[in-house]
């Protein structure tokens, strides 16, 4: 980023729950030592689209192939979470499952695409569906595509 607003600088979220899941992670070290509803999470480290600092939020755990998926569902609200801003102002994004981490970009899918995730999103967690209908927007989905391949668990 170019933004003068950059900064190294990490922002804890305001949101209580996330806070705590992030403290987690970084302690333990691995994504595994929290969960969402019973789910595995990833961890996506960001920057904000206004203030430039490092951000830190864990998301649903949904992947296929190696690739992941970020569903900005938000429980159905009627407005994106924070954390969708962030990505479409700054895509890069370090991705962490377990206790390996890469470098990604966020891109938003659309049409059949988005249709084929949208799929692989509710088997992975399947209240996505029941938020689909909490909200009249269209709930986005991002595929966090590595910029060098994911480090092969050995």
């Amino acid at each position: 980023m170019s933004d003068d607003r950059e900064t190294t600088e990490y922002l804890p979220s305001p949101t209580e729950w996330v806070r705590r899941q992030v403290e987690t992670i970084e302690a333990t070290g691995d994504t595994r030592s929290v969960h969402i509803m019973n789910r595995p999470v990833v961890m996506l480290t960001m920057r904000g689209a206004r203030t430039g600092a490092v951000r830190k939020v864990p998301l649903m755990r949904v992947e296929h192939d190696g690739v992941y998926a970020a569903v900005a569902s938000k429980g159905g609200a009627p407005q994106h979470p924070q954390w969708y801003a962030n990505l479409r102002a700054n895509p890069q994004v370090t991705v962490q499952d377990g206790t390996r981490s890469w470098s990604a970009v966020a891109r938003e899918l659309t049409g059949d695409e988005r249709a084929a995730w949208w799929e692989r999103c509710v088997a992975a967690y399947p209240p996505y569906a029941q938020y689909q209908t909490r909200t009249d927007r269209l709930i986005p989905v991002l595929l966090l595509e590595p910029v060098d391949p994911a480090p092969i668990e050995s």
